[in-house]
């Protein structure tokens, strides 16, 4: 039988293959769309994307992680949540959207943008409903079936991208084929859930299950904590387009969130990667807390050790990746791009402490540090935008991450484990040193070359640091165990 390691590894390498998958199909899609609708219409589309889904938790309330977590340690208890939890949704949705209503129109913006902006929580609806069957895959950690639902929004997103500009359509028509996209694949969720996990299907009626008031009260009551995370940090990732869109323009918002959807990638590849852990963490909360303190030292890491070489990669070649992928209407992202990217080695450290504070039921702490964040990174977005535009929002976010890293490590260490951090940074940090050295002198290469062979030297130089320890090793013998689990057990001869 599968052991856990073995067990997150297989889950981990198909929810990252299936966004590996995805980015390689958002690469052209947010590439085609940037530039047909051009800096000042993409930034349209940015605000909306941005808007929508700052006020998205209202939709979801938390109860995505909260089920994760509670199934995960009790099967038993998913008929009782994903039916309580439908019914609460169809409040939720509705108040979402009549708020969303209500705000848009009292700013004074176009109908075009309000009509975008209507689409858009629309979509984010349907996201929000799809959410609940994605909790089930996680929590039986099944998570193949989230990765194909992942896939196929992308592909789904990139065939309407290309139909909306052979046909010569404008942001309202790119903002209807996102709807259609999450349309088919909230269907394909639900197809699948029924098909795969309701047996037998007499646990899963409605009419089986005990839908009561009280069960609501306590559901929200423990959801509360991860729906301010949730929305604290909605904030944090989509305030910086907002406020330069109120302050410097659709087009300074374009040049910014063109940048911002390179880290989001990256951002969302580590997030998938730490769903994985946190059904088992949540376990070990129970079961073996010196088998959660591992996990978490372990995740912090490995998250740092990837982020670290993407951070120096890009700070160094970011002129010719903004090119190669925007095109040189978009040479201003560049510089934004140089800044941001440091966010993504910090960022990653932070994604692998928050799950363990929701482990060992400390959300509401996780939530205290991000709106300590998204305090700091508003006050000095009003600060710095003004005076340096986009780069200046992009140093914001960067130092707001710096504190939001010193704040989750804190209160981990008083409240569990504190992270030794010197023993996570220091040997990535001489081998990158010598990655970037190395990427500098050959920075006019093909990046097909620059990227593998910068790559190859960064992991020799952490073998021969000794980065990786005994249990380093057993963990990466488990992963390929895991892995191969997902090749076939023969190959087909010829």
């Amino acid at each position: 039988m599968m052991n856990t390691v073995q067990r997150i590894a297989k889950n981990a390498a198909v929810l990252i293959s299936a966004q590996l998958i995805g980015f390689v199909i958002s690469f052209f899609y947010v590439m085609y769309a940037a530039r047909y609708l051009g800096p000042e219409s993409f930034g349209v589309l940015s605000f909306a994307i941005a808007f929508t889904g700052l006020f998205s938790f209202v939709a979801d309330f938390g109860l995505q992680p909260l089920t994760v977590r509670e199934v995960s340690r009790n099967k038993s208890l998913a008929p009782k949540y994903l039916v309580n939890n439908a019914v609460i949704k169809v409040f939720l949705v509705i108040s979402y959207f009549g708020l969303m209503a209500l705000i848009v129109n009292a700013m004074d913006y176009p109908d075009e943008t309000i009509t975008v902006v209507y689409l858009f929580a629309f979509y984010a609806i349907l996201q929000s409903l799809n959410q609940m069957f994605y909790a089930m895959f996680q929590s039986f950690e099944r998570m193949g079936y989230q990765a194909i639902g992942q896939v196929l929004n992308s592909a789904l997103i990139l065939a309407g991208v290309m139909l909306a500009i052979k046909y010569g359509l404008g942001v309202v028509g790119f903002a209807w084929l996102y709807c259609a996209a999450g349309f088919v694949v909230l269907l394909y969720s639900f197809v699948v859930f029924v098909w795969k996990f309701t047996k037998p299907p007499s646990q899963w009626l409605p009419w089986n299950i005990s839908i009561k008031w009280e069960f609501w009260k306590r559901t929200l009551r423990a959801a509360l904590p991860f729906t301010l995370t949730i929305a604290i940090a909605g904030i944090f990732l989509r305030i910086d387009v907002i406020m330069i869109s109120a302050i410097k323009g659709d087009t300074a918002a374009g040049y910014y969130n063109a940048a911002c959807n390179l880290i989001m990638v990256l951002l969302v590849t580590a997030g998938i990667s730490m769903s994985t852990v946190f059904p088992a963490m949540s376990r070990f909360f129970v079961t073996s807390r010196d088998s959660l303190k591992l996990a978490m030292e372990k995740s912090a890491k490995y998250m740092f050790i990837i982020g670290l070489p993407i951070a120096v990669g890009t700070f160094l070649l970011a002129d010719r990746i903004i090119i190669a992928i925007y095109g040189i209407n978009y040479d201003q992202t560049a510089i934004v791009l140089r800044i941001l990217i440091l966010y993504i080695p910090i960022s990653f450290i932070c994604q692998s402490i928050g799950p363990t504070l929701a482990s060992i039921n400390k959300e509401p702490l996780r939530t205290l540090s991000v709106g300590i964040t998204v305090l700091a990174n508003i006050a000095l977005n009003f600060i710095l935008i003004p005076r340096y535009g986009i780069q200046g929002a992009g140093v914001s976010t960067v130092i707001s991450q710096v504190l939001l890293l010193l704040l989750v490590v804190y209160f981990a260490g008083k409240n569990f484990y504190w992270l030794p951090l010197h023993k996570i940074v220091i040997k990535p940090f001489i081998a990158c040193t010598a990655m970037g050295a190395l990427i500098y002198f050959i920075r006019e290469e093909s990046l097909f070359l620059i990227i593998p062979t910068a790559a190859i030297l960064y992991f020799v130089l952490l073998l021969i640091l000794k980065t990786f320890d005994t249990r380093d090793i057993k963990v990466f013998k488990d992963v390929i165990r895991g892995v191969s689990k997902l090749l076939p057990s023969r190959l087909p001869r010829i």
